[in-house]
């Protein structure tokens, strides 16, 4: 299985180019400009428009279920034939709640302690957004272990911008 790549939106594209991914998932908030590599086919792109955020706030756009069937969805239907690059605006939040809710979801059977250790040790700065989290975990019926792991692996490391990272869940 190739892997995830996840970086920031400042990244896309040179992450794109050296390793060759064929689908990009970008989670931005809405109204975000994000300019699609042209490597990359436009139905191989997909957006999900939402904000950084665990609690409602005016002006913003609040994770939800809807939000996270868009990732379930895309990664269900990604072919796995070439890489696919997840990011966010800085690569920190919602590509590795991204990345982690795609690596429990292609594989069912995986620990879930077991894959955020591995996001962990993959990116130092790593913080998935734990509503994203929290939804997926229902969905998926992970029956709460998906919160529990992220919750024990903690904080990431301070940082702007997050480093591009591949994350391998197989």
């Amino acid at each position: 299985m190739p892997h995830v790549h996840v970086c920031s939106l400042s990244r896309l594209h040179e992450t794109v180019v050296a390793t060759g991914a064929g689908h990009i998932l970008t989670l931005v908030t809405t109204g975000s400009r994000v300019e699609r590599p042209a490597s990359v086919a436009a139905e191989c792109h997909g957006i999900v428009g939402v904000s950084d955020i665990v609690a409602a706030r005016e002006g913003h756009v609040l994770p939800g279920e809807p939000h996270v069937r868009q990732i379930l969805d895309f990664v269900a239907a990604w072919p796995r034939e070439k890489p696919l690059v997840i990011h966010c605006y800085a690569g920190i939040s919602r590509s590795t709640a991204a990345a982690y809710i795609a690596g429990c979801a292609l594989n069912p059977g995986r620990d879930e302690a077991d894959l955020a250790r591995a996001l962990r040790r993959a990116s130092p700065s790593a913080t998935p957004n734990r509503l994203f989290v929290e939804i997926a975990d229902r969905l998926l019926g992970r029956d709460g272990r998906m919160v529990a792991a992220i919750a024990a692996i903690g904080r990431g490391a301070d940082a702007f911008e997050g480093e591009p990272f591949h994350f391998v869940f197989a």
